[in-house]
């Protein structure tokens, strides 16, 4: 694969100076969640977010990579090129700063990963197939009828991928060939999984909160640290030093020995909301992680214990319903992690709201617009918002960014307008 220059390289290479000192970090900037993070071998960090962006952090500046049209759920890096896949069904490679779409799925890339070797990349799909991409040869997708698939990755020679999905298993399948067995049938859906570069082992997190790690190539239970806690939804490996981070949906990331199978920190990295992504820097001296916050941290994994969980701010859907009038409510649970009431540009996935009511559709400035909305002679007001969330967006605008949602009720439609008159003037 095509490698970025030097010159592009110089401007986004992150000295880890900062953590060397062993400090907490915090990478602020997104406008929404982070679903998955990435840190090369160099120390590059790289984050995907539902605002639709990857960021690439120099120091605590981001360089932001904007191609998706939605939500960007998984990046990867390979060498010095980077990969991602989003809700808009793409994967694609990130080349001298610039993307190439190697193609898309047809439901939501939730991973994406590399061979060994850099001539193949995998990406796994809630439509339930892998997609295999190659630089001198077309796409292929293998259906597994495993549900929609959550992970995959390669095998240390390459020659085998491994695929996580809802359906509850974890099939091996041949790169080259059409062969394809389950390693792991679990019954509940799984969501992550990581390998020993050996070939040793694999180390899997389900819905029903297990964590268990079996044997390669026969599939049998190695050790199990199921605790109870669910979902399991972020792991990171380290070979160098052995550890194996996970991260559930309350908040905690566990630390492995992978040498002793003993658990060695159990960390309440949150009070509010999951770990969605987790990656150890270069050294393993550090854990980064993400979740329901705009904010990637850092934390050094020998003080981990030394820390108290983060309190961010509340997120507007999470405040307390019975404390807002229904408009505000509506507001909150159906607009407010994509957009903005207040004026100005911002990171997240949706343009600001603020003077929407007489505004043509798709006309606020430095918003990167779908070519539905571009040039669109729809006008914001009480009769255009109601059709907007009594059909759908996916009927009323269909082709736009805005995620499939309604509200049925037309009372709960009147009283979202009312607020928004008063909010957004």
């Amino acid at each position: 694969m095509r490698r970025f220059p030097a010159s592009f390289l110089v401007t986004l290479i992150w000295a880890a100076a900062p953590l060397a000192a062993q400090d907490f970090v915090t990478l602020k900037g997104h406008g929404g969640p982070i679903m998955d993070i990435a840190v090369s071998a160099e120390g590059q960090v790289a984050t995907a977010s539902f605002d639709n962006a990857v960021g690439l952090w120099r120091g605590r500046a981001p360089t932001w990579l904007d191609a998706h049209a939605a939500a960007v759920n998984c990046v990867a890096f390979d060498g010095d090129d980077l990969l991602s896949g989003g809700d808009d069904f793409a994967v694609i490679a990130w080349r001298e700063g610039t993307p190439m779409r190697l193609g898309y799925h047809k439901g939501k890339v939730t991973d994406v990963a590399v061979s060994p070797d850099g001539r193949l990349i995998a990406s796994a799909s809630w439509d339930g197939t892998v997609g295999l991409w190659h630089t001198d040869a077309p796409e292929r997708f293998r259906a597994l009828g495993n549900g929609g698939l959550n992970d995959v990755m390669f095998s240390p020679d390459g020659a085998t991928l491994y695929a996580a999905g809802a359906g509850g298993a974890i099939i091996e399948l041949s790169v080259e060939g059409d062969t394809q067995r389950p390693l792991v049938k679990h019954g509940f859906g799984v969501n992550v999984m990581t390998m020993d570069p050996a070939g040793r082992w694999l180390a899997y997190g389900a819905v029903d909160g297990v964590t268990r790690v079996v044997d390669l190539p026969s599939g049998r239970e190695r050790a199990d640290f199921t605790l109870d806690r669910r979902p399991v939804l972020a792991m990171a490996h380290h070979p160098a030093t052995g550890q194996l981070a996970v991260g559930d949906g309350q908040g905690y990331i566990m630390i492995l020995d992978t040498e002793t199978w003993r658990i060695t920190r159990d960390f309440r990295a949150t009070r509010q909301g999951p770990i969605w992504a987790l990656a150890f820097s270069p050294d393993g001296k550090v854990i980064y992680a993400g979740g329901l916050d705009d904010v990637a941290y850092a934390w050094p994994v020998a003080l981990l214990d030394e820390y108290d969980p983060i309190q961010g701010p509340t997120r507007s859907f999470q405040r307390d319903a019975e404390n807002m009038p229904n408009g505000e409510r509506q507001f909150m649970r159906k607009c407010s992690i994509c957009h903005t009431l207040t004026p100005g540009a911002s990171r997240k996935a949706g343009p600001s709201l603020h003077g929407v009511f007489g505004r043509r559709a798709g006309t606020v400035p430095d918003y990167l617009y779908s070519d539905t909305l571009t040039g669109s002679d729809i006008i914001w007001d009480e009769d255009t918002i109601d059709q907007l969330f009594d059909l759908g967006p996916d009927h009323y605008i269909p082709g736009s960014k805005m995620p499939m949602q309604r509200i049925t009720d037309p009372q709960d439609r009147r009283d979202l307008t009312d607020f928004l008159k008063t909010a957004t003037n």
